[in-house]
């Protein structure tokens, strides 16, 4: 893990950022942002809730958390130095010739994509004039391959046009970004978690594109008043001093920081039992799920959360914290219906598991004591 500057020199080169552990509450939002930071191959986050519950503030707060990243300097896909499939075909031919590149440290980059993004300001744009007078591929970076091994944030993605919802989703989905211009054609890395947010008020995203986001976690306001006294008086804390508010909290960041590196390097070893895996796609097909998608993504979450906590081996109930986050949103709608999806989802993974019938003869265990007790 690349060591951290202290508190002091962050605030001498970077914004602050309000605190990763100080946010209160959003527990399924935060934990979906965490297991995508994991493993990047779970494929995101959709969040949808309600206006100012914290969105925009918990992702650049996780962004900040992150440890530094080796990059190879200079280059503006943020390469990796030494991993080919990280790497643009330009370093890759400089490895080959040099044999080495120069190594930069970088702090995780998190970029908002605006909503009246174009096409061309999104992938990058070719310079078809000088490829032709000059012979080079003249290529433009855009927002993707500055995100490139960080996160892509796009706030109210529900209203962004959906042809770039399905460039965005591509992209996060096959690690690459491909530009073709007048029989030029140019490709960089671009692997980042992708981040959206919406509000359902607001519309809806289609069924389609929505199934291509891994997660998707629901957020609400806070409504008991302590909680809400708690989170107005951290925020004001942090305004009149972020400073030493940062400072308070150092020890945790640092802490979850340690808990993130160790699960990412972790994850490699963590196994399944092979029964495990037919109940998840059990409960996928009895909740019929459109494509395997649903079952890859809950695989890898229950993998990702065993990793955090530092185990190796998934357990039932890393699958019961995740099946929700992971299947929820790939239900079919029925306009009619007032059943909640999650709720629907966590029946069946009842059923499937076996929990329904433990918590059943649970409670008639209790009921009897009771009955004998009176």
């Amino acid at each position: 893990m690349t060591a951290q500057a202290s508190p002091n020199s962050k605030s001498a080169t970077r914004r602050l950022v309000f605190p990763f552990t100080a946010i209160v509450g959003q527990e399924e939002m935060k934990l979906a942002l965490l297991l995508n930071v994991i493993d990047p191959k779970i494929g995101g986050v959709m969040i949808m809730g309600d206006r100012g519950t914290g969105k925009s503030t918990t992702i650049r707060a996780l962004a900040d958390l992150l440890p530094e990243i080796e990059v190879v300097a200079d280059d503006p896909f943020n390469s990796h130095p030494t991993d080919p499939e990280l790497m643009s075909d330009a370093v890759k031919q400089l490895v080959e010739q040099q044999g080495g590149v120069k190594v930069a440290q970088k702090k995780v980059i998190m970029v908002d994509l605006p909503l009246g993004a174009t096409e061309d300001r999104v992938c990058g744009t070719i310079d078809i004039e000088k490829a032709l007078s000059e012979g080079v591929k003249a290529f433009e970076p855009g927002l993707l391959a500055k995100a490139n091994r960080g996160i892509l944030y796009v706030d109210e993605v529900n209203l962004l046009d959906d042809h770039l919802v399905d460039v965005l989703l591509d992209s996060a989905a096959s690690g690459w970004n491909t530009v073709e211009r007048e029989g030029i054609s140019i490709r960089h890395p671009a692997r980042f978690v992708l981040v959206g947010s919406g509000n359902p008020e607001e519309g809806e995203l289609r069924p389609q594109l929505l199934d291509r986001f891994g997660m998707h976690a629901e957020i609400r306001t806070v409504k008991e008043p302590s909680l809400r006294v708690q989170i107005v008086e951290q925020r004001t804390e942090f305004d009149q001093n972020p400073q030493a508010f940062l400072e308070q909290y150092q020890a945790q960041q640092d802490e979850l920081q340690e808990r993130l590196v160790g699960a990412q390097e972790r994850l490699k070893s963590v196994s399944m039992d092979y029964d495990l895996r037919v109940n998840i796609s059990q409960v996928c097909s009895e909740l019929d799920v459109d494509g395997l998608r649903g079952d890859i993504v809950t695989n890898r979450a229950a993998k990702a959360i065993a990793a955090l906590e530092g185990r190796t081996e998934v357990t039932v109930d890393d699958i019961r914290r995740v099946v929700t986050l992971c299947l929820r949103h790939r239900l079919r709608k029925d306009p009619l219906e007032s059943i909640d999806s999650g709720y629907k989802v966590e029946k069946v993974f009842n059923r499937v598991f076996g929990l329904e019938e433990a918590e059943t003869e649970a409670v008639a265990a209790t009921n009897g004591t009771g009955a004998r007790a009176r």
